[in-house]
């Protein structure tokens, strides 16, 4: 830690914390500097936070990681594409929902507030990954793409493993017939991720089981935190909980993964 400043708390998975040379955290919402709505650890750039306020909330992750400069975050679009890095993100990011790297002391991560973030780490090969997978990018490929992107620095699929960080879970999040037709028609199996609602017409999707099941099925060592940020307000952004309260923004936290030398 740096002198005067405060390191916030940190979740961590036991799976990713007993790999040798992989620092890794799960930040929640909680040591941080903003107020309001965005109290109090809110590292989205792309909120109405004061963007010195994000700043600072930016330094004590990095300083929390041990990480020197600032914890690489590519701007986030729900897509399945992935970006392979070399050193730290400086000017403007780019558009993708991953990042991987095998390259050390380079922080990479994603920003969420109920969209599943994804950490992957293959300590042999000494190559790490950082997903965003909200339902779109789950379904359209993102974790898959991940695993690609690490395999091409040298990473083994059966060697790396893959955790879920804090992210809506499947009762606290209803959805529309037209969202549950799109994955029915893409795969008749996928009414397993879906159960009934008190809304007529609507579901419950469990998006959690939807990410494990693709992850395995992929061949890669998946758990999850199991935490919900929908139901944990105390201690996550929730953009579902903001929205039904009709507020006007909300915060993002940060999960982060490096390789040390």
């Amino acid at each position: 830690m740096k002198e005067g400043r405060e390191v916030p708390p940190i979740i961590r998975h036991g799976a990713l914390d007993a790999l040798k040379g992989i620092r890794h955290g799960f930040f929640t919402r909680q040591g941080g500097v903003s107020n309001g709505i965005y109290d109090s650890l809110n590292i989205g750039a792309g909120s109405d936070d004061e963007p010195g306020k994000v700043e600072t909330n930016r330094r004590r992750v990095a300083d929390a990681l041990g990480s020197d400069p600032l914890v690489s975050t590519p701007w986030q679009i729900h897509s399945p594409d992935v970006v392979t890095i070399d050193a730290p993100l400086s000017g403007e990011r780019p558009k993708s929902d991953a990042l991987v790297t095998k390259t050390p002391d380079v922080a990479i991560g994603v920003v969420t507030a109920d969209c599943g973030p994804v950490l992957f780490a293959d300590p042999d090969a000494g190559v790490i990954g950082a997903a965003h997978a909200g339902w779109r990018g789950a379904f359209s490929g993102i974790l898959e793409n991940t695993v690609h992107a690490m395999e091409a620095l040298g990473a083994e699929r059966q060697r790396i493993v893959a955790i879920l960080g804090p992210s809506i879970s499947q009762p606290s999040y209803e959805v529309g017939p037209e969202f549950v037709e799109r994955f029915l028609m893409a795969n008749e199996d996928n009414h397993r991720w879906f159960a009934p609602s008190q809304k007529t017409g609507h579901a419950l999707f469990d998006l959690v089981g939807f990410t494990l099941n693709r992850l395995a099925e992929f061949g890669v060592q998946a758990e999850t935190l199991g935490l919900c940020t929908y139901e944990d307000e105390h201690r996550f952004f929730s953009y579902r909980r903001t929205t039904h309260r009709g507020e006007g923004d909300y915060g993002r936290q940060i999960s982060a993964i490096m390789l040390a030398r």
